[in-house]
């Protein structure tokens, strides 16, 4: 059959992609996580110590874990199987163990590697857990979402989790160049389209040896400028799952930089969440939240603004309302800062969970009736705006409660005049009490 391949110019097995054929056989040469692999690191020394312990490997896609997998069944001994938690059902599970089980008894240990484990149900998950417990298999998990949200709590407190980084820039330049000498020939590339291949990948190894194979298989003989890179190549999305970690670390990215008055950084994490698909109304509401968690009497337009800036997106659209979400971080993030309403509103409801039976005084109680009146409801009440300084200084709390000050403003931005009138009322409030 080989002679008829031959015959027809083909070769009996298709040529594999060149990320596999780069694939490293040993543990040193994994590029990009040395904080796992270097010398005296975790995974280091348990290779080293000829025992493996379950684990789950938390990283991006093309970072290295399904190579580490492998390499770490061949450098311990053990006999590598690999099952995929998208196409295997819980008959593959069973077999799997079953096969483990009977190298076990053949004193043949086995390293299960479960590729994208989190796509296991929560009863799947336990199915992992006599058999690892027992030690017919030791289980190295793969997911790219956040054990502590996809993975059971069982399964976590038997497997060590280990996060491995995206590729920074001197990593991926290591897999060009061992891309380069594997072909013999330097990538058709310019310096600075070479750099532009770099971020195209966004820490993915795999992906850029991709966009390499990609270039050798189609590029021209002439380096090639960032302008003609990115012509021929197509930059993909950023990673963006919507209802997913990544969902909330964006947005909390966005929150924590307007708060920290970093216009700059709000606008980046702003264009990521947008860019990556996210609903300019969810981030409007966000907003919205900051205004008056962050923000409050601080600086009361900052509400007005992000309102309106959900009002003009909801009128105009994308791209172009998307300009008013943007002017409306700015403008939060270089706002004055305030908690004071924020944390006066939460000592309030404390107060009113504690002392929810009392009712108002009776000064200021309604008394529409003459039986009312008679009882006493509004009798020596005191409109404000009718006395000399505006300011009355009577009691509003209920008969029988200590005056609480829930509302303590710092005095930044529009709050400095608040403050300078409560403490003047205060001190008008002291004097009165004193007479």
């Amino acid at each position: 059959m080989s002679d008829l391949f031959e015959a027809a110019g083909l070769t009996p097995k298709a040529p594999s992609p060149l990320a596999d054929r780069l694939r490293p056989q040993k543990l040193e040469e994994v590029v990009g996580q040395d904080h796992l692999l270097g010398p005296g690191a975790p995974i280091r020394r348990m290779v080293e110590g000829g025992r493996l312990t379950s684990m789950i490997l938390w990283g991006p896609p093309g970072t290295g874990k399904t190579t580490i997998a492998r390499l770490l069944a061949k450098e311990a001994g053990y006999e590598f199987q690999q099952i995929s938690a998208v196409f295997s059902g819980v008959a593959d599970l069973k077999k799997a163990f079953e096969q483990a089980r009977a190298r076990r008894m053949a004193g043949q240990a086995t390293l299960l590697f479960v590729d994208e484990i989190h796509r296991f149900n929560r009863a799947q998950q336990d199915g992992f857990l006599p058999y690892v417990e027992e030690g017919t298999v030791t289980l190295v998990g793969a997911t790219t979402e956040n054990p502590s949200f996809e993975l059971n709590g069982a399964l976590l407190s038997r497997a060590q989790v280990y996060v491995l980084r995206r590729l920074d820039e001197a990593a991926l330049n290591l897999l060009l160049d061992r891309a380069e000498a594997f072909e013999g020939r330097p990538l058709p590339l310019q310096p600075e389209a070479r750099e532009a291949l770099l971020a195209m990948a966004d820490g993915d190894g795999r992906y850029l040896l991709t966009l390499a194979e990609t270039l050798y298989a189609i590029g021209p003989s002439e380096p090639m400028t960032t302008a003609e890179l990115g012509a021929l190549l197509q930059k993909r999305s950023p990673a963006y799952d919507k209802d997913r970690e990544e969902h909330y670390n964006l947005i909390s990215a966005l929150h924590k930089s307007v708060r920290g008055s970093d216009p700059d950084a709000a606008l980046y994490w702003l264009a990521r969440m947008l860019q990556g698909g996210e609903d300019p109304l969810y981030v409007a509401r966000r907003v919205v939240r900051m205004a008056v968690e962050d923000i409050g009497e601080a600086d009361p337009l900052s509400i007005l603004i992000a309102n309106a800036a959900k009002d003009t997106y909801d009128f105009l659209g994308s791209p172009e309302g998307e300009l008013a979400l943007a002017q409306a971080v700015v403008h939060l993030a270089t706002a004055p800062k305030s908690v004071g309403v924020y944390n006066a509103w939460k000592a309030a409801n404390r107060a009113a969970r504690e002392t929810g039976s009392l009712g108002p005084p009776a000064h200021i109680r309604n008394a529409p009736t003459k039986l009312m009146k008679q009882l006493g409801y509004g009798a020596g009440y005191q409109y404000d705006p009718d006395t000399e300084t505006g300011f009355s200084g009577q009691n509003y709390f209920p008969d029988g409660m200590a005056r609480q000050t829930f509302y303590k403003p710092k005095g930044e931005g529009h709050e400095a005049k608040i403050k300078d009138r409560l403490d003047r009322w205060a001190a008008a409030r002291a004097r009165k009490d004193a007479e």
